[in-house]
């Protein structure tokens, strides 16, 4: 028996860069799997802690939920570790392009699809606003969505830079994410988890204040 499909997260630290501004940032990298196969949400910063999370098991996926470069800038090295192949949504590829460009990505994410590990199932949400390409992974069976930088604890991902637009991201979790279980647990790029539960009240709070 392969055991139970689990999450586990692992926490890498380093830099985001756009629009000429650099900031240190702690990124989540979230581990998805059972005791033989996982997939990898977010490729950031640094390959060995998350080789080490890994544990020897075979890597299914490296999804990356966007194509900022403190969510793909380790996908090249954990590729090379581990031969599993990249998944980007080909709208963020101009972002890929300026941290690899001369390594593209295996596949292209696309809404709807679905991806199986430990024969649990995560379906793959399109949710454009903090990019074009920004997506989360919903498991109905396990009872999460990890939401990249489309939603956290007290509202949405950051518009203000280049590729990105409040409105389009509003859009985005009101009818892609806060239509989930309120009971459902949300695995964000940065900080601390919450809940659809949790969240979904304070849209007009959102709304109303533009950020």
């Amino acid at each position: 028996m392969a055991g139970a499909v689990r999450v586990n997260k692992i926490v890498t630290s380093g830099t985001f860069s756009l629009d000429g501004g650099t900031w240190d940032v702690d990124n989540n990298v979230w581990v998805v799997g059972d005791d033989d196969e996982v997939i990898i949400i977010d490729a950031a910063h640094d390959g060995a802690p998350i080789i080490a999370g890994v544990d020897g098991r075979r890597v299914v996926a490296i999804v990356c939920t966007h194509g900022h470069d403190d969510h793909i800038d380790a996908a090249a090295e954990l590729r090379g570790a581990t031969a599993a192949p990249i998944w980007l949504h080909p709208t963020d590829r101009m972002l890929w392009d300026v941290v690899h460009p001369s390594v593209a990505p295996d596949h292209e994410l696309t809404d709807g699809q679905t991806m199986t590990v430990g024969g649990v199932e995560l379906q793959v949400v399109h949710t454009p606003g903090h990019s074009p390409g920004s997506t989360c992974l919903y498991g109905p069976a396990l009872g999460v969505v990890f939401s990249g930088d489309t939603l956290f604890a007290g509202g949405p991902g950051a518009t203000g830079r280049s590729y990105s637009d409040f409105a389009t991201i509003i859009e985005s979790i009101r009818t892609r994410l806060l239509t989930l279980p309120l009971d459902t647990v949300v695995h964000t790029g940065h900080g601390d988890d919450t809940s659809i539960g949790a969240e979904a009240p304070h849209l007009d709070e959102w709304i109303a204040r533009g950020h």
